[in-house]
């Protein structure tokens, strides 16, 4: 699939801010993502040596159709050609160290093969993107459950603070955060991410 970029939203779900021990943000955290970090479903993370622990983030991403800037939220949803499943594979010591010490936390996102992507379904097809159900689960155990509807920014929203300051073009992916639950992945694992009416997106971890 061609993608310009990879806008990631941070900190949308309440419990999540909680399990980080982070403050609820007044406006999106948004960060990028680059395309080169994209897998497909049945593909392996690859997980560099000496990096340290690497977390799984399930989240519903919208795929962009058709340019977007400084869109008004009610026209938000007309600019999204597709969902799919994506999952923000997550350095997590390199992010909280280089958070810590105030620094861009960017290598911890975008390392080769940490943006799981499934395949796309028309939004047309999705009775509606803010009541989908997500799961994630690590060998066949359920770590992750929650619903779209707990967004504390919704997609429209989201589409729309997002173009005021970068234009969306077609084939942009937005990931719109991740319900509580993240936790460690190590080699050998099979991640197993899903959302109701989407599907499913299966990879296995291979620790270098």
């Amino acid at each position: 699939m061609r993608c310009g970029k990879i806008v990631c939203v941070g900190q949308n779900y309440r419990e999540h801010i909680k399990e980080l021990n982070n403050d609820e943000p007044a406006e999106p955290v948004l960060f990028l993502k680059p395309p080169s970090s994209i897998i497909a479903d049945g593909e392996e993370i690859i997980v560099p040596a000496g990096i340290g622990a690497v977390h799984h983030e399930v989240e519903l991403a919208l795929i962009i159709g058709r340019r977007a800037k400084d869109v008004l939220p009610h026209e938000a949803l007309r600019h999204v050609r597709s969902v799919a499943v994506f999952n923000d594979v997550t350095a997590r010591e390199m992010q909280s160290t280089a958070r810590k010490a105030g620094m861009p936390w960017a290598l911890s996102k975008g390392m080769d093969s940490f943006a799981p992507l499934g395949a796309p379904v028309p939004l047309r097809d999705v009775e509606d993107v803010h009541c989908l159900d997500l799961e994630l689960s690590v060998n066949g155990k359920l770590r992750q459950k929650g619903n779209t509807g707990q967004m504390i920014f919704p997609p429209e929203v989201l589409i729309s603070y997002i173009s005021r300051f970068m234009t969306l073009e077609s084939g942009d992916v937005i990931a719109t955060g991740t319900p509580s639950g993240v936790g460690p992945l190590n080699d050998g694992d099979v991640v197993e991410a899903k959302i109701s009416g989407i599907g499913k997106l299966t990879n296995k971890v291979r620790a270098l």
